[in-house]
């Protein structure tokens, strides 16, 4: 998978180079291109906003240089092209495999009061958001998306079994965890997990992870 990510704050993907993904693309797994959009705007002082028509707070990105990177990037539409929006379908687990299964990526980050409509039209194939509260920019989404598509991109984890038993797999919350030691502050490890009768931690899983989707997440439930 190759990624590209438009963005007026490069700096913010720095992150990238940590942990699990940051391995991931050094080995080239998959790739993420970071581009700066003010290298593509043709006024004099790099400027990529302006005052919004009609009035009203903020600024507003301008067409122009978003245009221009999106397309000398991209000419020949090889990449799903997607902007991190409030306004866009809300990013879900299965949204999340969809595009794990996308070749190319290209991720557009608006910023202030969001870009000119027109780019919308005419450049962007769709639009995502992360949930329902606006963000300064549009690069925390860009963020979540590449770490939550990246885990499914085969090799990433190291174990493709990884991402099989998790929260929001099959419309379920993940049942819980435990490790050494055997006793923690008065509190023991359920004895079943100690049985060593998978077909027993099988059921307890299951179970678990259904009380657990009933009483933290029952609107999950409702999709199934």
């Amino acid at each position: 998978m190759k990624i590209k990510v438009l963005t007026l704050f490069p700096e913010m993907y720095q992150v990238l180079d940590s942990s699990i993904i940051g391995r991931a693309i050094e080995k080239g797994t998959f790739s993420v291109e970071i581009h700066n959009i003010r290298d593509y705007s043709t006024d004099k002082h790099k400027k990529c906003d302006d005052y919004p028509f009609g009035g009203g707070a903020g600024m507003v990105m301008t067409p122009q240089p978003l245009h221009s990177a999106i397309t000398n990037l991209d000419s020949d539409h090889k990449y799903l092209r997607i902007y991190l929006s409030p306004k866009g379908k809300k990013l879900d687990q299965q949204t999340v495999e969809r595009l794990a299964k996308v070749e190319d990526i290209m991720l557009i980050n608006g910023s202030y009061e969001g870009i000119d409509q027109r780019i919308i039209e005419t450049d962007i194939d769709e639009e995502l958001s992360i949930g329902d509260y606006v963000l300064t920019n549009g690069d925390y989404g860009s963020l979540v998306v590449i770490d939550s598509v990246a885990r499914y991109i085969p090799d990433v984890l190291g174990s493709d079994s990884s991402t099989i038993e998790e929260s929001f797999s099959n419309n379920m919350l993940e049942y819980p965890h435990y490790t050494r030691p055997r006793v923690f502050e008065g509190k023991s490890v359920p004895s079943v997990l100690l049985s060593g009768n998978h077909k027993k931690i099988e059921d307890w899983r299951n179970e678990m992870s259904n009380q657990i989707t009933k009483e933290k997440r029952p609107d999950l439930l409702e999709k199934k």
